[in-house]
């Protein structure tokens, strides 16, 4: 749990944020519900990633992490394609380009928090 403190603070933050600016968002043409299921997916996607990576951590092989890094990344770049493609044949003619781009932006914010937390994580096991 202590490991993805900073995940579910990115995820309070965002959520709290995206739900007070609601009304900004619809009046832009931005689908603030596509950002709320994108930030939960994200959320979702990083937990799992970062489990991966913290199993890595622990094996004394550090290619075994270096591998866990890399699938992690693979597994968020191919689901969040495959999310993506799903959005845009499920939603049609209600396609949100900009809260496409917006969830794109939060996928950065998430890579970016689960970057910090591993490489805490990883000064920690040197140590």
């Amino acid at each position: 749990m202590k490991k993805s403190a900073p995940l579910l603070l990115v995820f309070l933050i965002l959520t709290f944020f995206i739900l007070s600016s609601s009304k900004f968002l619809s009046s832009n043409y931005i689908d603030a519900n596509l950002l709320i299921m994108s930030n939960a997916f994200f959320l979702l996607i990083s937990l799992i990633s970062m489990a991966i990576q913290a199993r890595g951590l622990k094996n004394k092989n550090p290619n075994v992490f270096i591998r866990s890094v890399m699938s992690g990344m693979i597994l968020k770049m191919f689901c969040s394609m495959i999310a993506v493609v799903i959005y845009v044949y499920a939603s049609g003619k209600q396609f949100n380009k900009r809260g496409v781009f917006i969830s794109l932006f939060i996928y950065l914010i998430y890579l970016a928090t689960e970057v910090y937390t591993v490489m805490k994580l990883n000064k920690k096991s040197n140590a």
